[in-house]
C-alpha cells in the first residue's frame, strides 16, 4: 500500500510539508509506504478545458504535471497540503487538482474509491474554507475520505511552527491513522 501526498505550498520544508511529515510519520509506522511531492519550484499550468485529454489519460499541456499525475494514479492514498492564501488553497495545488480531476474523470473516474483527504494550515483564519474547497475535489472524484477528531487543520505561519498546534497535530495523527486503517481494511 502506497499514499502519496502533495504539498501546494510554494516553500520548501515550511509548515504544510511538516504537517505532512506527521501524517506520514503515523502511515510508515503502521507499514504503508510514503511518498512525497513538493510543487514548490514546480511549474504546474492551469487547464484549459481543450478537452485533448478525452482521447487519453494524458494533458498536452507541458509542464511538471504528468509525472505528478501517474504518482497519483499508481498511490491507493492522496494527502492534499495547501497553505491559506487570502482565505484558499494555492493557486499551484488548485491548477494540479483542477488537471488532474479532468484527466481522471474523462478517463474512466482513475482516482474512485481511492482512500485520502486534505490538511490545511494557517496563520489564523481560512482553514474552514480552504478544507472545504480541497475536499470537493476528493468528493466529485469518488474518493473515500476518513475523519479524524476535527477537521484536518492547523495553525502555524512564518513565525509559528505548526508543531507548537498540539490539537493540530493531534489532528493529524488520527487523520492517519484512520487512512491506514481503512487502507488496510480495503487490501
Amino acid at each position: 500500500m502506497k499514499v502519496l501526498a502533495i504539498s501546494g505550498s510554494p516553500r520548501r520544508d515550511g509548515n504544510t510539508d511538516t504537517l505532512i511529515g506527521v501524517a506520514f510519520e503515523v502511515l510508515e509506522e503502521r507499514g504503508i509506504e510514503t511518498e512525497f511531492v513538493s510543487l514548490a519550484g514546480k511549474t504546474i499550468k492551469t487547464c484549459t478545458a481543450c478537452m485533448a485529454c478525452t482521447r487519453a489519460p494524458k494533458c498536452v499541456l507541458e509542464d511538471d504535471f504528468d509525472p505528478i499525475f501517474r504518482a497519483m494514479i499508481g498511490a491507493d492514498g492522496i494527502i492534499i497540503g495547501s497553505p491559506v492564501y487570502f482565505g484558499s488553497a494555492t493557486g499551484e495545488i488548485t491548477a494540479l487538482l483542477d488537471r488532474a480531476g479532468y484527466v481522471a474523470r474523462k478517463n474512466g473516474n482513475l482516482f474512485y474509491r481511492k482512500v485520502g483527504g486534505p490538511v490545511v494550515v494557517a496563520r489564523r483564519i481560512g482553514q474552514n474554507f480552504t478544507l472545504a474547497q480541497l475536499l470537493m475535489w476528493f468528493m466529485i472524484n469518488g474518493m473515500i475520505v476518513p475523519g479524524s477528531t476535527y477537521w484536518n487543520i492547523a495553525f502555524g505561519s512564518h513565525d509559528i511552527d505548526v508543531l507548537e498546534d498540539e490539537e493540530g497535530v493531534r489532528t493529524i495523527r488520527a487523520f492517519a491513522e484512520n487512512i491506514a486503517w481503512l487502507l488496510e481494511r480495503l487490501a
